[in-house]
C-alpha cells in the first residue's frame, strides 16, 4: 500500500480531552486494538493523515506510532506503512463453533430453478460495461420509484411482442421480484377495500403467507384445466394461467373466460403470475390473460427464471388506477431497485441477447426433459410424467408409493427433490399417486445425467 493509499484511510479514534496529546493517542489506539475493534493486520492511516483527522501535530502521531510499535501493538516498515500487529490482543471470548449443517445434496432437482451455470455472463458483462460508460449521472441517484424509464419502455415493447401484454411504460413498476410484487399488491388492494383472495391449491406456501397477511385466503383447487372457483366471488384471484406451479397445467380457455367474467361483472382483481411463460416445449405460446382485460388483470413477471435469482428484477403491469398507490407503496418499501441492473437488462433485451439466451435455454431444457421422459419410460414402468408442456419442472407420479418415503430415500441418496404435498394446503381424499416435483432445469449440464441416473436407481423397484 502506497503512502497515497494510506492517506485515504479513515480511522475513528476517540482521544481524551485532558492530558498530554501523545499519551491520549496511544491509549485510544491500545484500547481499540485490545477490544478487537482494530483486528490484526488492520492498516492505519499515515501519521500525517491521522494527525489531520485528529487536528494534532504530525509529530504527536508519529511518536505515538513509534511507541506502540516498540510495545508490540503495531508493526511498520518504511514505504509499507503501519498496521496492527499479529497477536497484539487476544480475543475477548472464544467464538462459538459453527452450527453443524447437513451437507448439500450431490444432485439438486428442486423445482422452479433455472440452470444458473448457463447465465449469459459475457452478454451481461458487456451490458454492465456499457452502462458504466454511458449511463447518465441520474442513474446513480434515487430516481423514479417505478424504475428506470429505459427499462420500462423496453419491457412494454418486449412483453407486448412475446406475451401479448398491453401496457403503457408509465404503468409499469419495476420491483425486486415476484415476492415483493405480491407484497406490494396485497397491501395496495387491501387498502383499497379488498378482503378475500382466492389462491391456487397447490401453491408456494410463502406466497400464500404473503397474501394472508392482509387478506382472507379462499382455497381454490387446481385440476387439469386450471384453477377452480366456486362460491361468492373473491375480491382478488392470484393465479398462474400460462403454467401452474407445481402441477404444470395450462389454464383452459373456459377457465380464462370465467376469470374475465369475474373481473367484468364482480370487479374482481386478477393477479397474473407469469413466472416462466417463456419456456414452452409441447405447445404453442399462450398469451397473457392481461392482454384481454388490462384494466382488471395485474400482470407480474420476473427475471429469476429466465436469467437467474441473482438478478433481482421483476415487473408489474398494472391498471392505471393502481399506478399511484402502487408507486407510493414501492417508494415506502424500497425506493429504487438496482438501477444499474435495470439498465443492463434493458440493453440485453434491446440487443437481442436476451432472446438468444432464452432460445438456447429453451432448447437445452427441452433436451433434458426428453432425456428424463425416455429414462422414466425405461426404468419405471407404470410411472408417468405430468406437466411437461412448459416450465422448469415436471411431476413424476408413481402409483402405489408413499411420496414422503420416496423423498427420504432420495435424500439418503443425496438427491434433493420436492413432493406435491409440500405445496398442498388440503390433501385430496381421492387416493392420489405419490408425486415428486422434479426440477429438470436446476442441475448444471455436467451433473444432469448423473442426477437422473441416481434418481431412477433409487426409485426403481
Amino acid at each position: 500500500m502506497t503512502a497515497a493509499d494510506r492517506a485515504g484511510l479513515d480511522l475513528f479514534v476517540e482521544i481524551a480531552r485532558q492530558g498530554p496529546r501523545r499519551a491520549a493517542v496511544e491509549d485510544a489506539l491500545r484500547e481499540a486494538i485490545r477490544s478487537g475493534r482494530l483486528p490484526a493486520r488492520t492498516r492505519l492511516p499515515s501519521s500525517r493523515d491521522l494527525a489531520g483527522q485528529l487536528g494534532l501535530a504530525r509529530g504527536t502521531v508519529t511518536h505515538a506510532y513509534a511507541q506502540l510499535v516498540a510495545e508490540g501493538w503495531l508493526e511498520g516498515a518504511t514505504g509499507r506503512g503501519t498496521w496492527v500487529a499479529d497477536g497484539a490482543a487476544a480475543p475477548l471470548r472464544t467464538p462459538a463453533p459453527p452450527a453443524t449443517l447437513p451437507p448439500p445434496a450431490a444432485y439438486d432437482l428442486r423445482p422452479g430453478r433455472p440452470d444458473v451455470a448457463a447465465f449469459p455472463r459475457e452478454a451481461w458483462g458487456r451490458e454492465l460495461m456499457r452502462v458504466m460508460r454511458d449511463a447518465p449521472a441520474a442513474a446513480f441517484g434515487y430516481g423514479d420509484p417505478r424504475g428506470r424509464p429505459e427499462l420500462r419502455a423496453t419491457l412494454a415493447a418486449y412483453l407486448g411482442r412475446v406475451r401479448g401484454v398491453r401496457v403503457d411504460p408509465a404503468h409499469l413498476v419495476v420491483c425486486s421480484g415476484y415476492t415483493q410484487a405480491l407484497n406490494l399488491l396485497t397491501d395496495v388492494l387491501a387498502d383499497a377495500g379488498a378482503r378475500t383472495a382466492a389462491m391456487e391449491d397447490p401453491a408456494i406456501p410463502q406466497h400464500v403467507a404473503v397474501v394472508g397477511r392482509r387478506l382472507s385466503i379462499v382455497d381454490a383447487r387446481v385440476d387439469a384445466a386450471g384453477i377452480v372457483l366456486s362460491g361468492p366471488a373473491p375480491d382478488v384471484v392470484v393465479c398462474t394461467p400460462a403454467h401452474q406451479f407445481p402441477r404444470g397445467v395450462t389454464m383452459a380457455p373456459a377457465r380464462r373466460a370465467e376469470l374475465l367474467t369475474l373481473a367484468s361483472n364482480d370487479g374482481t382483481w386478477i393477479i397474473e403470475d407469469d413466472y416462466d411463460g417463456e419456456f414452452r416445449y409441447a405447445r404453442p405460446a399462450v398469451g397473457a390473460l392481461q392482454g384481454r382485460r388490462p384494466d382488471k388483470v395485474i400482470y407480474v413477471g420476473t427475471a429469476s427464471k429466465s436469467l437467474g435469482p441473482a438478478v433481482r428484477l421483476g415487473w408489474i403491469a398494472c391498471p392505471p388506477e393502481l399506478v399511484e398507490p402502487l408507486t407510493a407503496a414501492k417508494q415506502l418499501a424500497d425506493r429504487q431497485t438496482g438501477p444499474i441492473d435495470q439498465l443492463a437488462l434493458a440493453g440485453l433485451i434491446d440487443s437481442g441477447a436476451y432472446d438468444r439466451h432464452l432460445r438456447a435455454a429453451r432448447s437445452s431444457y427441452r433436451r433434458r426433459l426428453d432425456a428424463l421422459t425416455t429414462a422414466v419410460a425405461d426404468r419405471l414402468p407404470g410411472a408417468r410424467l405430468a406437466g411437461v408442456a412448459a416450465g422448469l419442472q415436471t411431476i413424476l407420479e408413481i402409483p402405489g408409493a408413499d411420496e414422503r418415503d420416496l423423498q427420504q430415500r432420495l435424500r439418503a441418496a443425496s438427491v434433493h427433490v420436492h413432493v406435491l404435498g409440500d405445496y398442498l394446503r388440503h390433501t385430496p381424499s381421492d387416493g392420489r399417486h405419490a408425486s415428486l416435483v422434479i426440477g429438470f432445469a436446476t442441475p448444471p449440464a455436467h451433473a444432469y445425467g448423473p442426477a437422473v441416473t441416481t434418481l431412477l436407481d433409487t426409485l426403481a423397484p
